[in-house]
C-alpha cells in the first residue's frame, strides 16, 4: 500500500472511530458502575464503541484510540501548532504521552477484574522530527510482560509511510484496584 493509501485508509478508520465516540458519553472519567466486573479489555472495548467516556487528554492534544485487543493498543495522533515547542518542532512531551498512552492501555487490556496499574517507569526514545511532514502518526503498544505485580510493554511512534519518529518502554505496577 503507497503512503497516500495508507493515510486515507487511517483517516477513514480515525472517521468511523470518532464517530462512534462522539455519538457516545463523551470525555470524562469512568464511574464505578462503568468498571464494576469489567475487565481491561472489556473496558476499553467499550471505550472504543463510546459507551464509556474517553480521557480527556485524547481530545486536547488531538489524539484517539484507533484500534484495541488483547496486549495491543494503538492511538493515531494530529500532530499541529498547538503541539509546537518554542524551537518550531513537535514538543517532545507530545510524543511521550502518545507513546504513554498506547503502552498503558495495551496493559490495561491484560487487566482481569479488579486489577488495575501506573506507570512506574517510562522510556521514551525521539529518532526523528515529525515536523510538518505526517499528518497523522500512529503509537502502537504491545505488552511484553504481564504478572501479577509488573507488566512491560514496549510501543512505536510512526508514520502512514512506516517512517519510526520515536520508541518507548515501560513497567508498570500491577494492583488490587478499590
Amino acid at each position: 500500500m503507497t503512503p497516500m493509501n495508507q493515510l486515507e485508509a487511517w483517516l477513514a478508520q480515525e472517521r468511523e472511530v470518532k464517530a462512534m465516540i462522539d455519538a457516545g458519553v463523551g470525555p470524562g472519567v469512568a464511574r464505578a458502575e462503568h468498571v464494576a466486573g469489567k475487565t481491561g479489555l472489556e473496558m476499553m472495548q467499550a471505550m472504543l464503541r463510546g459507551e464509556m467516556p474517553y480521557p480527556p487528554i485524547a481530545k486536547t492534544l488531538d489524539f484517539l484510540l484507533i484500534e484495541i485487543g488483547e496486549g495491543r493498543a494503538v492511538f493515531q495522533g494530529t500532530p499541529g501548532p498547538t503541539h509546537l515547542n518554542p524551537m518550531g518542532g513537535i514538543h517532545g512531551g507530545w510524543y511521550a504521552t502518545l507513546l504513554d498512552s498506547a503502552l498503558g492501555c495495551a496493559v490495561h487490556t491484560m487487566m482481569p477484574p479488579g486489577r488495575g496499574y501506573t506507570t512506574a517507569e517510562l522510556g521514551v526514545n525521539l529518532v526523528r522530527a515529525i515536523g510538518n511532514k505526517a499528518a497523522r502518526v500512529r503509537a502502537e503498544g504491545k505488552v511484553i510482560h504481564c504478572g501479577r505485580q509488573l507488566a512491560t510493554a514496549e510501543a512505536r511512534l510512526y508514520g502512514p509511510d512506516g517512517t519510526l519518529y520515536a520508541h518507548a518502554t515501560t513497567t508498570c505496577l500491577v494492583f488490587e484496584s478499590k
